[in-house]
This record gives structure tokens, sequence and C-alpha cells, in this order.
């Protein structure tokens, strides 16, 4: 990963719709791995990345029982965007080894992938 939030920004975009497919982090009991928000006190975050590998990097200590999980782009475009809108919930972009990156409301994603979509 890139120190440069865009650019890891931008290539979530572009490799998860290279790879038809957006990796979120799940335990045994189907629980998605989310963190409180660093931008908004009270949201929380679920992290996505644009491969297996930049998810997988993150399944160790305290994420240990986490496991990487993709998630077709049909699904997560009409489903799990409008959902985590829907439940308050914004989206982590291609987070680095320590959790950094960009935050984003799950609507303004949305139209990110439309708009690469033409």
């Amino acid at each position: 990963m890139q120190a440069d939030f865009q650019e890891n920004f931008d290539r979530l975009i572009v490799e998860s719709l290279e790879n038809g497919c957006v990796w979120g982090l799940k335990d045994k009991d189907d629980n998605w791995a989310l963190v409180d928000s660093d931008q908004v006190s009270g949201i929380d975050v679920i992290p996505f990345w644009s491969n297996q590998q930049l998810a997988e990097m993150h399944c160790t200590d305290q994420w240990a029982i986490y496991e990487p999980v993709a998630i077709a782009m049909e699904e997560f475009l009409d489903d799990w965007l409008i959902g985590m809108h829907e439940d308050v919930i914004r989206v982590g972009v291609n987070w680095n080894q320590d959790l950094e990156g960009q935050e984003v409301e799950p609507l303004d994603l949305l139209a990110e992938f439309e708009a690469e979509l033409g």
C-alpha cells in the first residue's frame, strides 16, 4: 500500500472492477471486521481492500480471528453500499498495515465506482 491515501483509493476502484470483487474480513461467526471512525464520533467503519493479499496482511494479532472474504462487485455496489449508507456505517478504503487510510460515505464511493464504469 502507498503512503498516498488517494492513490490507495484509486487503486480500490480500478483493481476491484478488474477483479470483479472487493475483499473484507470476516470471522468464523460471520461477523465482519469493523472499527470506530477516526473522523466521525459514534460511527463504525468496515474496511475493504482491492485484493486478497492486501486484506490478508491484516489478519494478525487481534485480527487473527478474521479471514479475507470476496464480495462480488454487483453485490457490493447494489446491496452493501446502499445498506451501509442506511445503517450509517462508513467504508474504509484500502487501508495500510496500520489501519490508516480514507474513510468515505458509502454513497460517495458508489458514485466513484459509477463514474469509473461510465
